[in-house]
């Protein structure tokens, strides 16, 4: 049986994907794909997403998460035709994931093994400013597995104060505080080994510092020529403007707690609750959405109101990205 489609307008209509869910009566990922089949070359879907840029701007908004499928977005130069669309004014990444610079704004996606789980998270979620969008593009799909799986973050929240209520409340008055320790030099075999020489630019120790402090953290140097951050305090949760007023839960307190390489406590040291973390990841894998990606899909994720992840997959797996503000 033929699908049954929305057409938007002449150029985009609604499809569907595997793993697709309705929450709080929003499709997500919402799926559009050409209208007519053979019209799906990049240069008129750039055309369409500038001709209609505000309107696709509220889709990814209203769905938190917005995928293109079946149109012909084969490299990196025409995904970052797409992307440069919209005018989104760039932001460069800052972060622990190696990344290696592709075309103008475009960058590979975490280069750490494909073997390894890379945990949910809102990018760049510890900095001062961060993503409002993060767009991703699949070059290459992985034969198993390797999917980006995606969690509507105002979920995480509601849960957690259903089942925790003092220790969020107690938590959100005190702040949290992380700390993560990085190399002097890249290290490809780690999803968290970029190098602070990489990640601040520079191998001037006093500009690094300069830089950080800019960016909201404090440097301990390391004997072995790492460098260990200190960023807090941190929030628990925020508001954004335009999402209903939910509540995100905009930190990274399972990504980091009780790592090799980094912490998470509250902004005073005091621990978190073991089992307040450990639910918490149970219920992010519980609110998690994912799909399986094709060749030349885009998604477009709401930082803002979305952690997403990465999962294990066999190679070959190529997936570029571009960050927006």
């Amino acid at each position: 049986m033929a699908p049954e489609y929305c057409y938007f307008n002449n150029f985009f209509a609604t499809g569907s994907c595997e793993g697709q869910k309705v929450v709080d009566g929003e499709t997500m990922p919402l799926v559009l794909e050409p209208a007519d089949p053979a019209k799906n070359d990049v240069v008129s879907l750039v055309a369409a997403l500038r001709e209609d840029k505000e309107w696709f701007d509220g889709l990814i908004t209203k769905h938190s998460a917005v995928l293109l499928r079946g149109f012909d977005v084969r490299n990196a130069v025409s995904f970052n035709d797409v992307v440069e669309a919209f005018e989104w004014a760039d932001i460069r990444y800052v972060g622990p994931a190696p990344r290696t610079h592709v075309h103008k704004r475009v960058w590979t996606a975490n280069e750490g093994p494909l073997s390894d789980f890379i945990y949910f998270h809102h990018e760049m979620v510890l900095m001062k400013e961060f993503p409002k969008k993060v767009v991703l593009f699949c070059e290459v799909p992985p034969p198993e597995g390797g999917e980006t799986p995606f969690v509507p973050s105002f979920k995480v929240t509601e849960k957690m104060v259903e089942e925790f209520p003092a220790e969020v409340e107690e938590i959100e008055k005190r702040g949290l505080k992380y700390t993560f320790c990085a190399p002097g030099r890249n290290n490809s075999t780690s999803m968290r080994g970029r190098g602070w020489e990489d990640a601040f630019a520079t191998a001037d120790k006093q500009l690094a510092q300069i830089r950080a402090r800019a960016l909201g953290m404090e440097i301990e140097w390391l004997e072995d020529g790492g460098a260990k951050t200190i960023l807090g305090p941190r929030p628990l949760t925020r508001v954004f403007e335009g999402r209903k007023e939910r509540r995100m839960w905009f930190n990274t307190i399972v990504g980091m707690h009780g790592k090799e390489q980094s912490s998470a406590t509250m902004a005073d040291g005091t621990e978190l609750p073991l089992k307040f973390v450990k639910r918490c990841e149970e219920i992010i894998e519980e609110e998690s959405i994912q799909f399986k990606w094709q060749k030349g899909d885009v998604a477009f994720f709401d930082n803002w109101a979305l952690l997403h992840g990465r999962r294990p997959s066999l190679p070959p797996r190529k997936v570029l990205v571009a960050t927006c503000k």
